[in-house]
């Protein structure tokens, strides 16, 4: 029995669970998501709480696959759970000269001193912010339900421009610290 797959969900007041033919959907004030489940896993919801078991009956030549879909399917779940009560918050910042953002709705222009600029087209289910301040790098703020799709979305975004890790230019989430190295000049002395 996986250990992360044994502690029960508790249903926040606003969202209701609905478990029906192995898809389990979950609606709240911030949005509705459904994930389908393994039917090596048996899904309960009783009194606001969600629980989940191994189901021994499925015949499946490997246990230890049955023990991670446990842990797999709860973390899934509790991740729906808090994203449409709650909703999960993504910060990420433009560190360097001549680096500029913006958008238009959900789609976002981005100037990283390529012969071009860049343009991604966000998908509905996601809010977008950008703010330039003066002095302060430029911040993109991206907010969802869908936590999968929120970390989908800013990887795209920081491959954009990688950060680098001499002077650290580049694209990367707030507060994250990147391993600088020193320059030719530092290893020469």
């Amino acid at each position: 029995m996986s250990r992360i797959g044994k502690l029960p969900i508790h249903i926040p007041a606003g969202v209701t669970v609905n478990f029906q033919d192995g898809v389990i959907s979950v609606k709240g004030p911030k949005g509705s998501l459904s994930q389908e489940i393994n039917p090596s896993i048996n899904v309960s919801i009783a009194d606001g709480v969600i629980t989940f078991e191994e189901n021994q009956e499925v015949l499946q030549d490997n246990p230890k696959q049955r023990h991670a879909f446990h842990g797999l399917y709860r973390s899934l779940v509790n991740n729906m759970v808090v994203g449409v009560s709650t909703g999960f918050k993504a910060e990420l910042e433009i560190v360097g000269v001549g680096y500029r953002v913006s958008n238009q709705g959900n789609v976002i222009t981005f100037e990283l001193l390529h012969s071009h600029s860049i343009v991604l087209a966000l998908p509905a289910e996601i809010k977008v912010e950008t703010k330039s301040e003066r002095n302060k790098n430029p911040l993109i703020i991206l907010e969802s339900c869908d936590k999968q799709l929120l970390g989908q979305v800013c990887a795209k975004i920081c491959t954009f421009r990688k950060p680098e890790p001499y002077k650290g230019k580049g694209i990367k989430f707030v507060g994250e610290v990147l391993r600088r190295k020193s320059g030719k000049s530092a290893a020469a002395k």
